[in-house]
């Protein structure tokens, strides 16, 4: 089942392509604003709001796999990447960059509407199935607006900063593996580069205002994982 009426933001430069799916997904019931360049699609990604984007990487201004994480920075939209690129290297790196799902081209009609349809549901489940605020001590969670605050003062998080310090809060007191944040928050089961998981980790020590050497909320368990603890 497609869900009717979503606000779909199509970033590919070939006229051509960009007419013809178009064609399909508003014939579908959605609603397309089709551009051709990636400025164009970070702007309206910040001012309208789309339901989902499809990007395509090979944009004459940016290339596609930076846009993507330029738009990371700023909304957690779902993101389908359209791409050439097959190799196994090539698509990790896309999915480690925030893509939420891939399609390589060609691709029929029919492929990209079950590929979206797909996006869609799990993005209308997680938001459904959400708890309405996790709170760890003075760290105020809200994963339905996706929303955190810390002593009242909102928290600047990245999508995927946001999903880590969710998936920890939840679990407060367990030990995550780096192996089990790639398996739930990148859906990755392998992905070659533990660095990833510190580089997230220290960013948001950073935010939370501890560091390595002195954590209250993030604490390493050496050659394990990471645990959210509740420092009260």
């Amino acid at each position: 089942m497609v869900y009717a009426m979503a606000l779909i933001l199509l970033v590919e430069d070939d006229r051509n392509i960009a007419a013809a799916l178009t064609r399909a997904l508003t014939d579908a019931g959605h609603v397309v604003r089709p551009v051709g360049q990636a400025a164009q699609a970070l702007k309206i990604v910040t001012q309208e709001r789309p339901d989902l984007v499809i990007l395509d990487l090979g944009l004459p201004d940016i290339d596609g796999t930076d846009a993507l994480r330029m738009m990371r920075t700023v909304s957690d939209v779902p993101v389908i990447v359209a791409t050439a690129r097959r190799s196994e290297a090539d698509i990790i790196a896309l999915l480690s960059a925030g893509a939420d799902d891939y399609v390589t081209k060609p691709f029929s009609g029919g492929h990209i509407l079950a590929r979206i349809a797909a996006v869609l549901r799990r993005a209308r489940t997680v938001t459904e199935q959400a708890p309405s605020a996790i709170t760890v001590g003075e760290l105020v969670i809200k994963p339905r607006q996706r929303r955190a605050e810390l002593r009242g003062e909102p928290l600047q998080l990245t999508r995927r900063e946001f999903d880590v310090l969710t998936y920890l809060a939840e679990r407060v007191g367990q030990v995550i593996s780096r192996r089990e944040l790639m398996n739930q928050v990148w859906n990755q089961v392998r992905i070659g580069e533990e660095q990833t998981i510190d580089v997230h980790i220290s960013w948001l020590r950073r935010k939370l205002g501890e560091t390595a050497a002195k954590p209250r909320f993030l604490h390493t368990v050496r050659g394990v994982g990471v645990m959210m603890v509740d420092p009260r």
